[in-house]
């Protein structure tokens, strides 16, 4: 089975996963960060056509624009076999909104999820979108993915792994905390 881990950053899933993201350790770094990855750009992905059983990406959608985002679930669509999976994870704008009317959080408890600003090799980068479920499946749909759903980060052969697709409020509480990240999968 072909998994690929997009956006992955330092996150290691192990040998059965081929890692992609934009990171590099720089020559002078001692400890290496991102031996890992494989390759170094999620936008066009050096796989032939139907060619990956997997496609997961926690939080890395909202780096572009809604605009830039179908080219890139064309190109995603385009690796994935017939019947493949592409699992996202992005911050829940719904989830949050809700925390934050229900005055549950303070606005800067969400910061970070909503701009989510990283260097990444020498640039800072920002989310530059935020999803709820509804813009999230339109966008989908429109990529010609189907079979559509939130998914449980617990069943998943990633759930281990903690990262983004496990962020609650209060932090860390996953059992009775809020999730605030919308998890979804979807089938080419």
């Amino acid at each position: 089975m072909v998994k690929v881990h997009l956006c992955c950053g330092k996150r290691n899933f192990g040998e059965h996963w081929i890692h992609v993201d934009g990171a590099k350790d720089n020559e002078s770094d001692e400890k290496k960060h991102f031996a890992h990855i494989l390759y170094h750009d999620v936008t066009k992905l050096s796989f032939e056509d139907n060619s990956v059983d997997l496609i997961y990406c926690a939080h890395g959608i909202a780096y572009w624009d809604r605009h830039e985002i179908l080219d890139i679930l064309t190109e995603w669509r385009r690796v994935l076999k017939p019947g493949g999976m592409l699992r996202i994870a992005t911050p829940d704008i719904e989830a949050m909104m809700k925390l934050y009317f229900e005055k549950q959080y303070l606005l800067t408890s969400f910061l970070g999820p909503m701009y989510g600003k990283m260097e990444m090799s020498n640039a800072t980068i920002y989310h530059k979108t935020v999803y709820d479920f509804k813009s999230l499946l339109a966008i989908l749909m429109m990529s010609k993915f189907k079979d559509i759903k939130r998914y449980d980060w617990r069943l998943t052969e990633h759930a281990k792994h903690d990262d983004h697709s496990q962020s609650y409020l209060p932090h860390m509480n996953k059992e009775t905390g809020t999730l605030i990240s919308l998890n979804v999968e979807c089938i080419k």
